[in-house]
């Protein structure tokens, strides 16, 4: 009983699938008399002697000015905080924070599978495992 359900189904698809094969392309996707430049042209304002186009060229230039002189000396002026210069690169904006440096002794001990003598011995470790830093502005004090 199963397998008459399965072999209706798969009967189905192999027709669906075959009636997909049959159709033309001409008729689902039909290519009309328009060009991509003709598509091109209507859908952006029409052909470049078109009174849209020229009222859009007219725009753009009422837009457009020389600069003057007064524009001229305050652009220093004006990009003087985002222009990037030797002074203002050798000047830290992220300031490094302490990292003291701990010292500490080792007393003389065993060590391994077959015990060897270790000697005491010093060494010395950073208190943080990574550098930190501070926020611009957010440590001030010499240190």
């Amino acid at each position: 009983m199963r397998r008459t359900w399965i072999d209706a189904g798969l009967g189905v698809l192999a027709a669906t699938v075959l009636a997909g094969c049959g159709t033309s392309t001409e008729r689902l996707l039909p290519h009309g008399d328009q060009t991509m430049m003709d598509i091109w042209t209507d859908e952006t304002g029409g052909a470049r002697g078109s009174h849209n186009a020229r009222q859009l060229l007219d725009a753009r230039q009422a837009l457009r000015r020389p600069l003057t002189d007064a524009d001229v000396r305050a652009a220093p002026v004006v990009n003087a905080s985002y222009t990037r210069t030797a002074q203002n690169e050798i000047d830290r904006q992220f300031h490094r924070l302490p990292n003291p440096d701990l010292v500490m002794y080792v007393f003389p001990h065993l060590a391994g599978t077959d015990p060897a003598p270790i000697p005491g011995y010093s060494t010395v470790f950073p208190l943080y495992q990574r550098v930190q830093y501070a926020m611009p502005g957010e440590r001030t004090e010499g240190y």
